[in-house]
């Protein structure tokens, strides 16, 4: 903050005490307004016909006097209308006030006629005003609000101020998800709300959050899936079509694409496959762009992306073989380890093994693709939670839709035969004990479940990532207050990473 800011925020408190010494309230609970200023548009001739006076309430977002007569802007969520405050129709005594005790920035109610300025301007003429909030820091300058990149997700709220695009995709935001709720609910599917605490985490490769319950003075992890496990468990239930939307939690590498908060839809759906749900996810992208964005095309990255034409089947060990000349099924970390180092990709060697190894020749191979379209034929190594093909075992039945070179979203038929889980379980768990921390637990208690028996079952999972690539923007851009380290620099230093956190199993839903 610059010195003439401190200044102005200076000169702000005194006004603050001289409205206080003044008996004015500067931050009333309630105000009378009975009229947005979009409303007053709508009806602007027919007010102006009639003389009716009206209330409106809002920032002031500009001021220039004129003597007697100031005129400025006022702007509520709906839109912004030109107040003109003279002497003669509000007093000498109140217009002084005005003119000595308010700045841009203050939050007012006023009321007033509507009228047209000489040059055509829809205006209110105020009869009275009174003030709502005292805004004590000045706006940024109107022409450049702010510039620097940290400090515009910082102060979000001022972002969102002075941007329209900011506040718009915001908008979207919300008809994103909401059409993702809607497009469930037609299909039959139920919404439910599982646990975000956890004894044991589940239903991706992540490394999650610890925290302590007091209450039961125990450990517990913060969800890493969008109750993967829990739906299934729903699942065995006799629940047979069920969906969750919310927050997910991953203590891993920031990037463009990664964050450790954000929002995931999960589906299960009993008695399909993963070519129904390959269907179904194909439909629902189409849905959700449409209702979102009204069109199809977008233009991502590099790529000229169109949802509406015919989706592609990449298969994974084929894909790879083509970019890389690796085939996947028949290699070794060694030969692996030497072609990264010949694509010059870097990558974490902690806990380095055959699943990290693959998974980063995919990641290599799938930034060659464009899509729109689905990578299916992916190892068991990299699918400990998806049910293998009849007729090769190697492989499981997977499906991920690629676009602009990336997974948006991931889904398989799920794994229900209760021994392959645990042996998939114990596998993950001599990874961790390798030092994977992203390897998963073996959840015994999920296992018991299964041994009840769960119907063929197909799950999918997508996150806020399809949202933030169909705006062509990063996913920290997408997010509405995304974390921030605290200014002051007493907080330890991030560990930087190989962006190969991505991860291989549930990473993407």
């Amino acid at each position: 903050m610059t010195d003439i800011k401190v200044s102005e925020h200076e000169e702000r408190l005194k006004r603050l005490e001289e409205i206080k010494k003044a008996q004015i309230d500067p931050y009333p609970a309630k105000t009378g307004r009975d009229h947005t200023v979009a409303e007053i548009f709508d009806e602007f001739e027919k007010l102006e016909k009639e003389g009716a006076s009206v209330i409106i309430a809002g920032r002031l977002r500009s001021l220039r006097g004129h003597g007697n007569l100031t005129f400025a802007h006022l702007e509520d969520g709906t839109g912004r209308i030109q107040l003109a405050i003279s002497k003669k129709e509000i007093g000498d005594e109140n217009y002084k006030r005005f003119t000595r005790l308010i700045d841009v920035g203050d939050f007012l109610e006023v009321s007033g006629v509507c009228f047209v300025t000489h040059k055509g301007e829809k205006s209110l003429m105020a009869r009275d005003w009174r003030l709502l909030t005292k805004a004590l820091r000045p706006l940024p300058d109107k022409w450049h609000g702010l510039q620097d990149e940290e400090e515009k997700l910082r102060k979000r709220y001022l972002d969102i101020l002075f941007n329209p695009e900011v506040r718009d995709l915001i908008g979207k935001r919300a008809k994103f998800w909401n059409a993702a709720r809607e497009f469930m609910i037609e299909k039959g599917f139920l919404e439910v709300e599982t646990p975000v605490l956890e004894n044991t985490t589940g239903g991706a490769d992540a490394r999650p959050f610890v925290t302590h319950h007091n209450a039961l003075d125990i450990d517990v992890y913060l969800r890493i899936s969008a109750g993967e496990l829990w739906q299934k468990k729903l699942m065995v239930a006799g629940f047979e079509k069920t969906f969750e939307i919310g927050r997910i939690f991953r203590n891993e590498g920031m990037d463009a694409e990664h964050l450790q908060d954000y929002t995931q839809l999960e589906f299960y759906w009993a008695y399909a496959d993963y070519k129904k749900g390959m269907e179904l996810v194909e439909e629902m992208y189409k849905y959700i762009a449409l209702k979102t964005f009204g069109k199809l095309k977008f233009t991502i990255g590099k790529f000229e992306v169109d949802l509406g034409r015919k989706w592609e089947i990449y298969d994974y060990q084929e894909t790879i073989k083509k970019y890389t000349g690796i085939d996947v099924l028949k290699t070794s970390i060694k030969e692996i380890e030497a072609k990264l180092k010949e694509l010059k990709i870097e990558y974490d060697k902690k806990g380095f093994n055959i699943t990290r190894a693959i998974d980063n020749l995919w990641k290599y191979a799938r930034r060659q693709i464009g899509g729109p379209g689905f990578l299916v034929g992916v190892p068991v190594e990299v699918s400990p939670l998806a049910k293998r093909y009849e007729d090769n075992p190697l492989i499981t039945q997977r499906f991920q839709p690629i676009i602009a070179g990336s997974e948006l979203g991931n889904g398989f038929s799920e794994l229900n035969d209760p021994i392959d889980q645990a042996g998939r379980f114990a596998d993950q768990a001599k990874l961790r004990e390798a030092g994977d921390e992203e390897a998963q637990m073996f959840d015994h208690e999920f296992v018991e479940a299964l041994e009840y028996g769960m119907p063929p079952t197909c799950g999918f999972g997508m996150s806020e990532r399809v949202f933030a690539f169909l705006n062509d923007k990063s996913a920290r851009e997408c997010q509405i207050f995304p974390l921030m380290r605290p200014k002051g620099g007493n907080q330890p230093a991030e560990k930087k990473k190989p962006n190969h956190v991505e991860n291989s199993n549930k990473k993407n839903r």
